[in-house]
């Protein structure tokens, strides 16, 4: 196991990362009883009808789903998996891979399963904010039916100020997520605690045979609640996801510490609730609340729910950054927020695509409960997929005994398969839209990386050994100017095309020729005193390598000064970088299929320039062009 991030600090930095973990880890899951409770017994997909057995049977099944799927398999096992500290299912797939053969079957099916994993981690991020900020407004029309008409326009109004404030960072109001989040998590404590005071049997529930036993008098039923108990885990791959950010230990203190127990109180106030009152099944989590605490309830939730969205849409940006890294998406836009923070990012294109779909889903659907239909599927996909990659990790990288490591991992997927077929039967009724969107992004990710494997083979099979062209410059047949030119590439052993344009063009070459290429490892960061490496050549050419983590945000010049102290001292205002930027040609019959050719060169396009990307001086910095026929 690697160093977390708390490792080395006291008390209370420990404190400090807890509670602001909540804001950003927590959010998600601890808008969960906004909606939960009211899609087991009043949604529109078989619900469950409210008598004693029934409530207490639910409410066992949600307390145990806690405790097995969150607490033990995450909290205590899967939080362990971490690629140098940091977490998500892209660093999972990273580790997962390590121990594979380039070009293996199993490497194959290794990132298969992690891209659709994250391309469905897409899919829920999309109904997330959506589904939480509609549940919570939609407490105002349990304050009076004359709401009822403004829900949609206030939800719509608060998203989309939302998403127009991403461009300006989040990082001032970020310090209020973990206090504000804390205050909410008190709030469901609390009001779960006044309504079991009133009927304390619901605390039965605690007892796993009421699970068992409404499995065994209505079996059919009980699979199918899953579909809605679920909601009551949704959130949990953040605990994972997020775990770069703040370490484990402050993950899991601030779980067993505050969440797990104020949910387990906040459902259980529920569940008594409904014992004493079948008719606030209408909204059973506003009617907790006196009557005049409810406009404040509604503000609070909605500030709690724009925090887990928040934390879905940083959580878009976070994992779109790590897939440009791993070469799985091209090139985007990205604006840095932060000075200090150097995981503040805003991505132009995640923003806008997100915020066009939130807003299609808000209108298509028009209330919690219909979004409800839509939610669960992505996520416990993702969940299984977590699942699998974890037994690949334990097994093949930490060496356990197979017995073990299917001991250790087949409960786990078998409750997250039940958890998915369950939810399967909502397809119809709303569920394609996560998958569709899922697989959307999953082709998306997996043309890329199939199409720049294809366009570096093209690139290569034209290329000029760059042995033999170091060694040919040295014979004065050459003209060499002053200055010092660096030509980006990715195969290091062949002449950059920019350089034969270069040459071709212009007739010479600088003094200095720098060949550079750049190579993302498979950690989430790179030392800036492992940062660079500097070979050599003959006739003043130069062959840097600079490498990244996979979280790492690329700054070429800056990581260049490294240079220095191996030998290359390099002065910006006499260097010029040299960038090749193809046109690709479609070609029928070729390695991949023409339409997904298209598709490719669309992207490609597209993408954003390696001159920004990289941080280039816009001022420094040439790009020649070239035909490739795919």
């Amino acid at each position: 196991m690697t160093s977390t991030p708390e490792h080395g600090h006291g008390k209370e930095t420990l404190a400090a990362l807890s509670l602001a973990a909540l804001g950003v880890v927590y959010g998600d899951i601890g808008t969960s009883p906004l909606y939960t409770m009211h899609e087991v017994f009043a949604g529109s997909h078989h619900p469950v009808p409210i008598t004693p057995d029934n409530v207490l049977g639910i409410l066992s099944l949600i307390f145990w789903s806690l405790m097995v799927v969150v607490t033990i398999k995450y909290v205590a096992f899967i939080l362990k998996a971490d690629n140098k500290g940091e977490g998500g299912i892209m660093a999972l797939m990273a580790l997962a891979m390590r121990p594979t053969e380039e070009g293996s079957k199993r490497q194959a099916v290794i990132l298969t399963l992690g891209l659709f994993g994250a391309a469905l981690f897409y899919g829920d991020g999309v109904i997330t904010p959506a589904i939480s900020v509609l549940s919570a407004v939609e407490g105002l029309e349990v304050a009076t039916p004359a709401f009822h008409a403004y829900i949609i326009p206030i939800t719509l109004a608060v998203l989309i100020g939302l998403f127009l404030i991403q461009r300006h960072g989040t990082g001032n109001v970020g310090r209020l997520f973990g206090p504000v989040c804390g205050v909410w998590f008190l709030t469901l404590a609390v009001l779960g605690v006044i309504n079991i005071a009133d009927h304390p049997r619901v605390l039965l529930a605690l007892d796993p045979r009421h699970g068992l036993d409404f499995f065994l008098a209505q079996p059919r039923l009980a699979f199918l609640s899953l579909g809605a108990v679920v909601l009551a885990v949704t959130g949990t791959e953040a605990l994972y996801a997020d775990m770069g950010h703040f370490g484990a230990r402050p993950i899991q203190l601030a779980w067993l510490g505050l969440v797990l127990p104020a949910l387990v109180l906040n459902y259980f106030g529920q569940g008594a609730l409904l014992l004493a009152d079948p008719s606030a099944i209408e909204n059973p989590f506003y009617r907790l609340a006196p009557e005049w605490a409810l406009y404040p309830l509604v503000a609070l939730s909605t500030v709690a729910t724009v925090i887990a969205s928040q934390a879905v849409i940083s959580g878009a940006f976070s994992m779109t950054q790590q897939a440009i890294q791993l070469g799985y998406s091209p090139r985007l836009e990205v604006h840095h927020t932060s000075a200090k923070e150097m995981g503040q990012i805003y991505l132009p294109a995640v923003n806008w695509t997100l915020l066009i779909a939130v807003i299609a889903l808000v209108l298509g659907f028009g209330s919690s409960t219909n979004l409800a239909a839509a939610y669960g599927i992505a996520v416990t996909g993702t969940m299984a997929i977590t699942s699998v990659l974890a037994f690949c990790v334990a097994y093949w990288l930490w060496g356990w005994p197979l017995w073990r490591a299917l001991l250790g991992a087949t409960p786990f997927f078998l409750i997250d398969l039940a958890f998915f077929f369950a939810n399967a039967v909502k397809i119809a009724d709303g569920g394609w839209f996560p998958l569709a969107f899922g697989l959307f992004v999953f082709l998306l990710l997996t043309t890329w990386k199939q199409g720049r494997s294809l366009l570096n083979r093209r690139l290569e099979a034209e290329a000029i050994p760059m042995d033999a062209f170091i060694q040919s410059c040295g014979q004065g047949d050459i003209t060499r100017v002053p200055g010092t030119a660096v030509f980006l590439t990715n195969n290091p052993q062949g002449v950059p095309h920019a350089l034969l344009h270069s040459l071709k063009h212009y007739k010479a070459l600088h003094e200095r020729v720098v060949l550079t290429t750049v190579k993302v490892l498979d950690v989430p960061r790179v030392p800036d005193a492992q940062r660079i490496t500097v070979e050599k050549q003959a006739n003043n050419f130069w062959r840097v390598q600079v490498f990244y983590g996979f979280t790492d945000q690329p700054d070429l010049p800056a990581a260049m000064e490294w240079c220095g102290e191996q030998g290359l001292v390099l002065d910006t205002m006499d260097t010029t970088f040299f960038l090749g930027r193809e046109t690709l040609i479609p070609k029928m019959k070729s390695d991949m299929p023409f339409w997904r050719e298209i598709l490719f060169v669309t992207l490609f396009r597209n993408a954003g320039s390696a001159a920004g990307y990289f941080q280039l001086p816009p001022n420094r910095v040439v790009e020649l062009g070239a035909q490739v026929v795919l």
